[in-house]
Order: structure tokens, then C-alpha cells, then sequence
């Protein structure tokens, strides 16, 4: 579970992470990475996590379970991330079948690619 400092809370940081960061898609998710360290004055909070689990993933029991598989990734991720980072990542209906490890896999590799993405686009401003 992640701690409440560590989610998405708002509509509108949903749509900043979306239009302002980096995508990355990969066969079971899309993630959106933006670094907000520059925007916000206050980043004392760790990495914010936000995901869209829609219906085209499956029904309830399969968005709940892709959704709680998405949680703990991202747990286990947000020690490594910068602080001041904002994720929002999109389960895409291929995501419901994808074994944990797949995901886990998927998530990591998309990120870190949407990472450098977003650093060399800091380095070109």
C-alpha cells in the first residue's frame, strides 16, 4: 500500500503529469514521468504514484487486481525515484494477463527510459 504523500491526489496533477512529462509505453503499460523539482517550491514529499486502470482492462475483479499488482510495484520503486518525481502509469488491456513479473519488468524499463528522456530534456532548456 502506498502512503498517502505518495499518491496522485488530484485531477489536475494527473493532467500536469500527463501533458507536461515524458511517455513511454511498452506492451503492458504506458507511463508518464515528470519531474517537478523546477515547477514546486515545496518537494519535501517522496516519488507520487497515480494510475489509470480502465475498463477496457477487464471487469472490476481484473481492474482491482491489476490495480493492486501496480501498487506494489510502485512501492518498491518509490525509494529509488527522485523526490520531487510524479508518475501517473496506464494499464493497457494486455496488462490484466502479464504475470506480476512481466509488469514489474515492463514499469521499470518504461521509467527509467521516461527518466533520461526527461533529464535530456532539462539539459536542452
Amino acid at each position: 500500500m502506498l502512503p498517502r504523500e505518495n499518491k496522485l491526489t488530484s485531477p489536475a496533477q494527473f493532467t500536469r503529469t500527463i501533458k507536461g512529462g515524458q511517455r513511454v509505453g511498452s506492451r503492458t503499460v504506458v507511463v508518464h514521468f515528470r519531474d517537478r523539482t523546477r515547477d514546486e517550491v515545496a518537494c519535501e514529499n517522496g516519488p507520487r504514484f497515480g494510475l489509470i486502470v480502465s475498463k477496457a482492462v477487464g471487469n472490476a475483479v481484473i481492474r482491482h487486481r491489476t490495480s493492486r499488482r501496480l501498487r506494489h510495484i510502485c512501492a518498491d520503486l518509490a525509494p529509488a525515484l527522485p523526490r520531487g518525481a510524479d508518475v501517473v502509469i496506464r494499464a493497457l488491456p494486455v496488462s490484466a494477463e502479464a504475470t506480476s513479473l512481466q509488469l514489474s519488468k515492463d514499469v521499470q524499463r518504461s521509467l527509467m527510459t521516461a527518466q533520461k528522456k526527461a533529464l535530456a530534456r532539462q539539459e536542452t532548456r
